[in-house]
């Protein structure tokens, strides 16, 4: 698979059947982010989360080569990326 079709895989998965089955991404992340909050016991804010799955993703490429973790990374980095960091601190 090329870069060019890496993203657009991503681009296909975030705006398509993950957006469908999950509905809004920045809603779905903001949820887990409050889940995290309560079980960390510490603000997690939704860039933090998509950082930290990116991390994951990447831990996973250490062990293995699949090429869905970079997939998932691409489409966690461009949802990330679409709220830049104008007014909230990552830490």
């Amino acid at each position: 698979m090329n870069r060019e079709e890496i993203l657009d895989t991503a681009g296909d998965l975030i705006n398509g059947d993950r957006a469908k089955d999950y509905g809004d991404a920045h809603k779905n992340f903001q949820d887990i982010a409050k889940l995290w909050s309560v079980v960390l016991g510490t603000e997690v804010t939704e860039q933090q989360f998509v950082l930290c799955m990116i991390m994951v993703k990447a831990a996973r490429l250490m062990k293995t080569d699949h090429e869905d973790s970079w997939i998932d990374i691409c489409g966690y980095a461009a949802l990330g990326g679409e709220n830049l960091i104008s007014d909230t601190e990552l830490f």
